[in-house]
């Protein structure tokens, strides 16, 4: 250091002798001035000192606040006393600090810098120094007069500030969601890499110098972004704003957008910022699932669901506008001996064919579904009366054309029952009920024929009454029955699980397809009683076979929308706990997707009571109703059971394949399991099991059987053709 003394032999005021009181910076002036020069330095948050110019930094003066700030009373350091100023700077910065005061220092130099002072205690105090070279007149040598102030605080506030800014940019550089700033013009002002991967550019850089336009660049929709804009603006933000987007290739991804409004403090700009999430993939899995809602998958027709929205609709608009609408109900005559003689595969094919000649035959506005097996519904409207009867024969006359498969060719005629609204029902059930009467008296008129339907059509009607007057006696008369069917375990190959499956056996009849007196039962509300009695019956055989000592299984019942409407289906169930003594862990009922469609936000309550039993909840034959991912999340549901329409042609159909995929995964990110009904083939339990799920159902297992047969094979657990799934 330039001209730097020994402290040795430095002058007296450098070496401030004990006996002599301390001289304070304003012993000279005035008393009055005097205290208030000193009150002011007494109460600055740092120390003023004078000190000499040598490698101690011999102290001549010091204010109080130095003890304040370094554990030292000013007297140790006066003279290098007991400690130099020179030690209490941190080793570290020692020679920044002598750097700093010897680099061109003349009269009057000028130093501010910044370092850290170790406390007595051995904590360390960040501090900023500012001071002055001048020259001693008396002695002729140089002085260091300044101010240090303690900065601890603000440093520690720069630090959190810097980490977190350091954070905030490894969230920023990091984050799989794409992060953006934006004018409101649509030129990008900040992007991270997340972004410019989105779409398809190598670096943000990239990104932000060709995407100038965004409205026209990006969007495949431009009035999206104007929908956009009217959002933000009128909220002061947007969530889950979905649209379509090109990438730099061309490929159109679709994006979920979430920003809000943000101002310049600078110049009082405004600019949108937010986050940007690719969902092609969610977009792509939520059209296929909505899609099996409402179309069939076989021949991509309607389905119920979608024909009962459009019927009731039509109705609306057909009352407002006093006209007609017609409902054609067709049953193919010869399908049921042609797909029993030559397989699915050709019964298949004959469908889709005949699904595409409907559909030619009547304009767009009119709707075809498949109602399910050969049945197909036609709703028409906006014909003239005349006019109809031609557009009945036409479809006749289509389906009756020759259809070949291979070298084979069939012929295939059709049965057609028409009701008319309102001459013939003003309700859509009506109007259904009633074209579907008329196709069954068509059948009987011979097949191959059309039946409009009449005031005097009730051949259908009276055997549904039939029906109904049986169903009220059958419970008193003891006349049903159970039958079990096993759910197999995936993982351990053994029995998981029985379904209750309900039989009718009459007098003379022998046993009546439920699919014949379950709807009868459903509309007339008998449903109530039987199911109570199908839940007591099925729990009591539960638990006799625990106490009987064979493996304890969860037994599976199925019930309707109409319990949960008025059968008081929480108390029904616990009370046939309570009477059997059957653990509710044992316990699970299976749910028609048509329950969701029918006011799903009425029974989440019920549910949720039903799960706080401890019984398990499953939703049945999912995917052939109104499969929706909002009612999965609001249903406490346990299991999925895929519809064994789906499982059928798992080997040969690739729609198929995927549809069963996508329900398994959809189930596993759900955490539910997932079961399939109608196995009936090795290769269809080979595609489950490498697609991962988790139980299975069918005749490759075991036909549903009586309660004493099923007890036997819940006791041997040997399956006939089960092997290869145990080695599985």
């Amino acid at each position: 250091m330039e001209d730097r003394a020994d402290p040795a032999a430095a002058p007296s005021r450098g070496a401030v002798q004990t006996d002599q009181p301390e001289q304070g910076p304003a012993q000279a002036l005035p008393s009055e001035a005097a205290r208030l020069l000193n009150s002011i330095v007494g109460h600055l948050v740092g120390f003023v000192y004078r000190c000499c110019d040598d490698k101690q930094w011999t102290m001549e003066y010091v204010s109080g606040g130095f003890q304040s700030l370094t554990g030292h009373a000013p007297a140790d350091l006066l003279g290098n006393r007991v400690i130099s100023y020179n030690e209490l700077i941190h080793p570290d910065d020692r020679a920044r600090v002598a750097e700093t005061s010897t680099t061109g220092m003349g009269e009057g130099a000028r130093i501010s810098i910044e370092y850290r002072l170790c406390h007595r205690d051995g904590s360390v105090r960040w501090v900023s120094e500012r001071a002055v070279r001048v020259r001693d007149r008396p002695t002729s040598s140089w002085k260091w007069e300044g101010f240090i102030e303690n900065i601890t605080d603000r440093k520690r506030a720069e630090q959190a500030l810097n980490e977190a800014n350091e954070r905030y940019q490894s969230i920023f550089e990091n984050a799989l969601e794409g992060i953006f700033q934006v004018t409101p013009e649509g030129h990008l002002l900040v992007a991270n890499p997340a972004m410019a991967r989105m779409f398809g550019y190598d670096s943000p850089a990239e990104l932000l110098a060709e995407l100038r336009d965004i409205p026209r660049q990006l969007y495949v929709e431009p009035e999206r972004r104007d929908e956009y804009r009217r959002q933000i603006e009128g909220q002061g933000s947007v969530s889950n704003f979905e649209f379509q987007a090109f990438r730099k290739n061309g490929e159109v991804i679709w994006v979920s957008e979430n920003a809000h409004v943000r101002r310049n403090t600078a110049d009082g700009s405004i600019y949108y910022e937010g986050t940007l999430e690719d969902i092609t993939d969610r977009r792509v899995y939520q059209a296929q699932i909505e899609r099996q809602a409402n179309y069939d998958a076989l021949t991509g027709l309607a389905n119920r669901t979608l024909l009962n929205g459009r019927l009731h609709q039509a109705i609306s608009r057909a009352a407002e506008s006093a006209s007609e609408i017609a409902v054609v109900f067709i049953d193919l005559d010869q399908f049921k001996f042609i797909n029993d003689t030559y397989g699915h595969a050709l019964g298949d094919g004959l469908l889709q064919s005949m699904a595409d000649r409907l559909r030619s035959c009547v304009r767009d506005s009119d709707t075809v579904a498949r109602q399910g097996g050969d049945e197909f519904v036609l709703l028409l409207q906006g014909y003239r009366t005349e006019d109809l009867a031609g557009v009945v024969q036409r479809l006749h006359a289509s389906i009756a054309l020759p259809w070949r498969s291979g070298r084979r060719e069939f012929h295939v005629t059709s049965s057609i029952g028409v009701s008319v609204y309102p001459s013939d029902g003003d309700t859509a059930d009506v109007l259904l009920r009633n074209a579907d009467a008329a196709m069954y008296k068509a059948k009987e008129n011979g097949r191959n024929a059309v039946q409009f339907f009449t005031a005097e059509l009730n051949h259908a009607l009276v055997e549904r009454l039939d029906i109904e007057h049986r169903l009220r006696g059958a419970l008193a008369r003891n006349q049903f029955l159970l039958h079990y069917q096993a759910r197999i375990d995936m993982d351990t190959g053994r029995i998981a699980g029985a379904e209750a499956l309900l039989r009718w056996r009459v007098p003379q009849r022998g046993l009546v397809s439920p699919a014949r007196f379950i709807s009868v039962a459903e509309d007339t509300g008998l449903i109530v009683p039987i199911g109570r009695w199908v839940l007591h019956t099925a729990c009591k055989q539960a638990r006799d076979w625990q106490l009987a000592g064979l493996p304890p299984i969860v037994v599976s019942v199925n019930v309707s929308p109409r319990q949960f409407r008025e059968g008081n289906i929480v108390a029904t169930i616990a009370e046939a706990l309570r009477a059997t003594g059957l653990e509710a862990r044992y316990l699970q009922i299976e749910l028609t997707e048509g329950l969701a469609m029918h006011g799903a936000e009425k029974y989440v309550e019920m549910l949720g009571q039903i799960k706080a039993l401890g019984i398990q909840i499953a939703v049945d034959d999912f995917g052939t109703g109104y499969s929706s991912l909002s009612y999965l999340k609001r249903f406490p549901v346990d299991q999925l059971k895929v519809d064994r329409s789906f499982v059928i042609d798992l080997a040969t159909d690739p729609d198929d394949a995927v549809i069963v995929q996508a329900i398994i995964a959809l189930g596993h990110k759900l955490n539910l399991r997932v079961v399939a009904e109608g196995v009936e083939t090795a290769d269809q339990l080979e595609f489950l099991r490498q697609a991962g799920c988790d139980e299975m159902q069918g005749y490759l297992f075991g036909m549903p059987m009586i309660a004493s047969d099923f007890a036997a094979l819940l006791t041997s657990q040997d399956f006939e053709r089960y092997a290869q799934l145990r080695q599985a």
